[in-house]
């Protein structure tokens, strides 16, 4: 079996219910290759023979069998485990800090289908790269027997529980109430969404205990058939079940986690949705207040009014590429050369504050926005005064268009070429020139007034095109320029642009 296709940027995902014929199917063997070789790879990192890994999971319906031959991987090489059950993949990184782990493996598939499942490695450093997953895949693939002689030892251990306690902290001395210390949230009306995720502690173990009201909070308990909406902050459904639930019981805010809790969006009063461009803006906005003239890395879909909001708020705005640890790995890169980068973050609702160790936690985010939310009511403000001046464009849209053939990167590169080229004849076009990923292009009144952009997804065989415009029907005007450009390429052949043509009828 070829590994290499299990690789997904900087994870390891596959098939893990259904049919176990599937070249992408992570049975038990496979997973406890990919166990011992990151081991092993650990150890080489480490130079330690003896180690120390924390293994916990979301709420998937394979996660128990995955878990069980990741830990059978780690024991049977003399490897001692903490078996942290259910959990953030966050807390996992945050095992590193508190309990001293070497490692720690988070089994998760995100916010993907219930039949998928996956593999996430952390050292104390933070999440591992692709090139280190690409090495770990390689490994694991020419491992004749993952199963040692060996005997560690595997200690359950409710991290989770740890984790809640130190947010839990963190609202106390960041609100600082000086009438109720212990209960600091008093008064506040918050809904929590997990999604039948992970992510019910945060109500439960974060909120419920400081004073909250979190009684109009939904889908908090995990399942696995994600029964009630996709667990993912980007999905429409998903955002207008949290919406819905403010409105209902007149909360004061509103949270929705992916299912594994590195990503969140929120709702203020009155069911405003605040994810995307909004939650970048409003997590730029705090990040800046103590760090002026601080760079925000974000990722390459992000809009003009993003920009101009940095701006006025202190902050050089960097558009990136797309990918969390793309933009968490030029946060650290530009933090090494000593420029001061508090917050990188996609549109997605990966967030990583350079204080919390670079690393994307939904949870650090919105405990973040909830100690905000706490010193702008005493003000008779909310969250949403914050971010009142950001400029939103009139429309935006994303159309996907499918490359049909194996060696999809380099029949995509033509595409992206095609319009760099036509970018410099066009009129009414001009190429960005903070362009890091794809072909961002600025179009005149005459060609849609806005922006658009074509690149390369992160994982699949895919050519993006977001776009965004500041007056009504911009986006079909600069649709149809599109379509007569990209009609013109020669491998037009190998592309699916059913999409784009459906929408320029």
């Amino acid at each position: 079996m070829n590994y290499s296709g299990f690789k997904s940027g900087s994870d390891i995902r596959g098939y893990a219910l259904g049919d176990e014929t599937n070249p992408l199917y992570m049975d038990d063997l496979m997973v406890m290759r990919c166990a011992n070789a990151f081991a092993q790879w650990l150890k080489a990192k480490t130079g330690k023979d003896k180690l120390y890994i924390s293994v916990g999971h979301d709420s998937r319906l394979s996660a128990e069998r995955i878990k069980n031959a990741v830990i059978k991987a780690l024991c049977s090489d003399g490897i001692s485990v903490a078996d942290c059950g259910l959990c953030s993949t966050p807390a996992m990184f945050m095992t590193t800090v508190e309990m001293g782990c070497d490692g720690a493996v988070q089994i998760t598939a995100s916010h993907h289908p219930k039949d998928r499942n996956g593999l996430k490695f952390f050292t104390r450093d933070g999440g591992l790269d692709g090139s280190d997953i690409a090495d770990i895949l390689k490994a694991a693939e020419e491992t004749d027997n993952p199963v040692g002689i060996h005997e560690g030892e595997c200690t359950p251990c409710n991290f989770i529980k740890k984790y809640a306690e130190i947010l839990r902290e963190m609202i106390i001395n960041g609100v600082n109430s000086e009438t109720d210390r212990e209960h600091p949230l008093n008064g506040m009306k918050i809904v929590v969404d997990a999604g039948n995720g992970v992510g019910g502690f945060y109500a439960t173990d974060v909120l419920g205990p400081l004073g909250a009201d979190i009684s109009g909070s939904i889908f908090l308990d995990p399942d696995g058939n994600f029964p009630n909406h996709a667990p993912n902050p980007e999905n429409a459904q998903a955002m207008q079940c949290i919406s819905e639930a403010v409105k209902k019981v007149d909360a004061d805010f509103g949270v929705i986690f992916d299912t594994d809790v590195d990503r969140a969006a929120c709702v203020g009063k009155g069911g405003f949705e605040i994810n995307r461009n909004r939650l970048v803006a409003l997590a730029s906005k705090i990040a800046l207040d103590s760090c002026k003239g601080g760079t925000i890395v974000t990722d390459s879909v992000t809009s003009d009014g993003l920009a101009e909001f940095i701006k006025k708020n202190c902050g050089v705005h960097l558009r990136f590429k797309r990918g969390y640890r793309n933009v968490i790995n030029k946060q650290l890169e530009l933090c090494a050369k000593g420029i001061n980068c508090p917050l990188a973050m996609e549109t997605s609702g990966h967030a990583a504050f350079a204080e919390n160790y670079f690393l994307d936690d939904g949870a650090y985010l919105i405990t973040k926005l909830i100690i905000e939310a706490a010193a702008l009511a005493k003000k008779g403000l909310s969250l949403d005064d914050l971010i009142a001046d950001l400029r939103e464009p009139v429309e935006e849209k994303e159309l996907r268009f499918r490359i049909l053939c194996d060696d999809f990167r380099t029949e995509g590169e033509k595409i992206i070429t095609l319009f760099e080229k036509e970018a410099e004849k066009h009129v009414g076009w001009r190429a960005s020139e903070d362009n890091y990923e794809g072909i961002r292009i600025n179009t005149d009144s005459t060609c849609g007034n806005g922006w658009f952009l074509l690149r390369l997804s992160v994982h699949d065989p895919i050519i993006v095109l977001n776009s965004e415009s500041d007056e009504a029907g911009g986006i079909l005007t600069m649709a149809k320029d599109i379509l007569k450009v990209i009609s013109s390429a020669e491998n037009i052949d190998i592309l699916d642009i059913s999409t784009l043509e459906a929408f320029c009828e």
